[in-house]
């Protein structure tokens, strides 16, 4: 029996189920045919049932198939000139996924008939495949969107009281034995309670997830394949891999509760997205999706529009300048915030979006678009603040309102753990949040996300243990994840039996961590570092689905875990640690300052020429808890325990006169040191000008209590 087809309606765009039928809506400017595709939900590959949408409004392609419910899979095919020297490359040989689809059932592994051309054909991709692609590729999913949050909403946490814990759904519960072994690496085993008792107790208040968008497995060697996720294909649909539920729309509502879960004690959720680049690859790459849709109009393409400008480094670049593909990213973003209640996105290689012709632009209309919107402008926004264009670091260049990764700020102060040749002033600057690079914007402390180490590059005890990376399993992929890793051993290259050089390891660790959580700004923890994990010296293990990059939960260092909680406990309930607004006097020098001064193992306050000493490796500096200059939600002033903190990166313990002056303080009690082995500091007590002993390569914190 011939199906019927109703016109339907342009808007909204994708599958829209209503409870009688479905509307099918797909934006093709360039496209003379539309084919929709339905798929028999009996079968594996199923019977494929085309239907044409002759109806099109404005470059939109649209019909209302009544009768189809939720589960149905879908596709299409997209007829139009196949001519790649000028940009088009339709071949309705090639079922496409709907790029506002909710949901896509099956995993897309690279497959020569996904190819838009012959392979191995002389002319390369300007010869035309005929091979079916259906039998190969993942099919796109109506959804019903009907979902009880039970009152949830987004949390909207303060930035300023933010901790952030960059984690991936599969790795972090892959082998943890408390949760049933069929949620392991899901997205219900991230919520389970399980995982979020161990947040809880943690005290961050955010993950940020690596990417959750339905990607591409690209082909790989030796078995190894795409486990970070930075090669989307679906920017509305939640990875099915990660879902223990099913794959027909049930990772939707999987999705949903594990937010449900995790807001309810107190998390936000944050989403790692990809908007820069898609899985389709470069002139030579596949047909998936956007190629086959509209080519032209998706990608960056040169002046020669065979090929793709690549910002990227993976061979395409969305066109974020035309309105239509910053109809889609908006949508996206907007969708995962209305109906999947996410709180914040980060964006990787955030400078490719905002790129007019070719250089960064931070009133481009990516930018002014966000801002206007009154949903995506009022949750988190974090940039990864550079691409692989020219100029292509962009720190401290995005507008008001965003956050951005501070690389300088990582690498800074891993060079002054490591002992190399470097400023105190910029250890200073980096401490206090970054002014010199986000004040003169009207921006704030909280600009700066803080890290020591994240997905890329090597995990905290690797910093510590390796000079060199060890990537050989996967030597095809050795690049440097990091640039440069500033990374220091301790003596000995990996694993040893050296228990010297295992508690300087082990002491190095906790100076990291304190220094990321006492400084202004926010701080971002990779998961597993506060445990220990290790990846083997591998530095870029962007392949390895494997127990490199898993957390091993039966191998917790639990003095570093004990000593972690501490630290996140100590910046929640102090707001010297998190302020929101810049220290006042001279950040950096100046004597006699109101909330902040920095001092001389001597306890004299430090003199301008100091600061500029590479060879310095010990300082101290005062933070006063009456010059926080912020006021409460209610309106009420914020006042704080003033604190004195003691930094020694010098191979050599040293003595530290405590501030002499009253006006300090009187009484200082010490309530962190990390040159003890110790896991709980010793209340211990001393006098204004007292002298203090503190172990080489440590920090000492100390409170004042009269």
């Amino acid at each position: 029996m011939e199906r019927s087809i109703y016109p339907g309606k342009p808007y909204p765009l994708g599958a829209t189920w209503d409870g009688e039928g479905v509307n099918f809506s797909l934006y093709a400017e360039n496209a003379t045919n539309v084919q929709l595709c339905l798929f028999d939900n009996d079968a594996a590959d199923g019977n494929e049932e085309t239907i044409n949408l002759t109806e099109r409004t404005h470059q939109v392609w649209h019909g209302y198939v009544p009768g189809l419910k939720p589960g149905q899979r879908y596709g299409y095919r997209v007829h139009g000139p196949f001519e790649p020297n000028e940009g088009h490359r339709y071949n309705p040989h090639k079922l496409l996924l709907d790029p506002y689809a909710k949901a896509i059932a099956g995993v897309l592994d690279a497959h020569e008939a996904h190819l838009g051309y012959e392979l191995g054909h002389p002319d390369g991709d300007l010869s035309f495949s005929k091979v079916d692609s259906a039998p190969y590729m993942p099919k796109s999913v109506v959804i019903d969107p009907a979902f009880d949050w039970e009152g949830d909403k987004q949390l909207n946490i303060p930035f300023h009281k933010t901790i952030i814990y960059e984690t991936h759904v599969k790795g972090f519960t892959k082998l943890n034995t408390e949760i049933p072994e069929s949620l392991r690496g899901t997205y219900a085993g991230l919520g389970h309670p399980a995982t979020v008792d161990y947040l809880q107790k943690l005290g961050i208040t955010a993950i940020e997830l690596l990417p959750v968008h339905q990607f591409v497995n690209d082909r790989q060697s030796d078995g190894l394949s795409n486990y970070w996720g930075y090669n989307s294909i679906g920017f509305f649909a939640p990875e099915a891999r990660y879902a223990a539920s099913g794959i027909r729309g049930e990772q939707v509502q999987e999705f949903k509760n594990m937010v449900k879960a995790l807001h309810a004690a107190g998390i936000e959720v944050i989403l790692d997205v990809v908007y820069n680049h898609t899985a389709e690859g470069n002139h030579m790459g596949p047909t998936l999706c956007f190629k086959g849709i509209d080519n032209a109009t998706y990608y960056r393409l040169t002046e020669d529009p065979r090929y793709y400008m690549d910002y990227t480094g993976t061979g395409n670049t969305l066109n974020a300048n035309l309105p239509n593909v910053l109809r889609l990213i908006m949508d996206s973003l907007r969708y995962w915030v209305t109906e999947m209640h996410v709180d914040g996105f980060r964006f990787d290689l955030a400078a490719t979006l905002a790129r007019e012709l070719h250089e960064v632009n931070r009133l481009s209309a990516f930018f002014d678009i966000i801002h206007q919107d009154p949903v995506i402008s009022q949750v988190k926004l974090i940039a990864e603040p550079w691409d692989l264009g020219e100029g292509g670091y962009q720190v401290g260049n995005f507008p008001p309102g965003w956050a951005e990764w501070n690389g300088k700020y990582r690498d800074c102060v891993r060079d002054y753990w490591r002992g190399a040749d470097s400023m105190l002033s910029e250890f200073a600057e980096r401490f206090t949040g970054s002014s010199d690079l986000y004040q003169d914007d009207y921006r704030r402390p909280t600009a700066s996300i803080n890290f020591m180490t994240a997905h890329d590059g090597f995990a905290l005890h690797d910093l510590v243990s390796y000079n060199d990376k060890h990537n050989e399993a996967n030597k095809e992929n050795n690049q440097d994840g990091d640039d440069h890793n500033r990374s220091w051993n301790c003596g000995t290259e990996g694993p040893t039996d050296d228990a010297a050089i295992n508690a300087l390891r082990a002491r190095q660790k906790r100076n990291f961590l304190t220094t990321l959580l006492l400084s202004q700004g926010v701080p971002m923890l990779l998961a597993g570092d506060e445990v220990g994990r290790t990846q083997q010296g591998n530095n870029n293990a962007y392949c390895q689905d494997n127990e490199i990059s898993w957390l091993h939960w039966d191998q917790l260092d639990e003095d570093l875990l004990l000593f972690t909680r501490q630290l996140i406990a100590l910046r929640r309930e102090h707001p010297a640690f998190c302020r929101r607004k810049w220290f006042t006097g001279q950040r950096i020098k100046g004597i006699g300052v109101e909330d902040i001064a920095w001092f001389l193992p001597d306890g004299r306050e430090m003199p301008d020429e100091n600061w500029d000493h590479d060879f310095a490796r010990s300082l101290a500096v005062f933070l006063s808890g009456e010059g926080i200059h912020s006021v409460g939600e209610e309106g009420e002033r914020i006042v704080d325990d003033s604190f004195y903190l003691i930094f020694n990166a010098h191979y050599e313990g040293l003595e530290f006169v405590l501030p002499k002056k009253e006006k300090y303080g009187r009484i200082w009690e010490k309530v962190i040191d990390t040159g003890r082995e110790e896991t709980e500091t010793a209340k211990e007590t001393y006098a204004a000008g007292n002298e203090v002993q503190i172990t080489g390569r440590a920090i000492q914190v100390y409170r004042c209590i009269e």
